[in-house]
């Protein structure tokens, strides 16, 4: 049984689309990554302390750095068991997800290829799904 896997990956959401057998299932993960935060509270783009001063900055970027570990994770795991995946989509998250991929040594000959695509219905993502493994 071929099973082959398609995503559309941006830094809001991944759509998964598996194709086994002539059948198709969509499945649309939502990443929980805070682009734009604003910490309850907070009134200056720095706190206080002593006579140093201390941005939040940092308490950030390792916030969205876990929050995308946490997505990245999820998507490793709906391919363990693929035959084949493709990547595309619209921001550097693929190529994020690409490395991660890579570095895994049970997935590294899975990955089909990376795309760059616009920003896609759901329908749309299927069929280009379909016409890549068709070819």
């Amino acid at each position: 049984m071929k099973k082959n896997i398609g995503i559309w990956i941006d830094t809001h959401q991944a759509v998964v689309i598996k194709l086994s057998n002539g059948d198709q299932t969509v499945r649309t993960i939502e990443s929980h990554i805070d682009t734009k935060v604003r910490t309850p509270g907070e009134s200056k783009k720095y706190g206080r302390f002593g006579g140093q001063y201390m941005t939040y900055e940092k308490n950030r970027e390792n916030k969205k750095t876990e929050q995308t570990k946490q997505f990245l994770k999820i998507l490793l795991n709906e391919i363990k068991d693929c035959n084949a995946v493709v990547l595309f989509g619209p921001s550097i998250m693929k190529t994020i997800f690409e490395k991660e991929i890579k570095n895994n040594l049970n997935l590294i000959d899975k990955l089909a290829g990376v795309f760059d695509a616009d920003s896609l219905t759901e329908n749309q993502i299927s069929a280009w799904v379909k016409d890549f493994y068709k070819k």
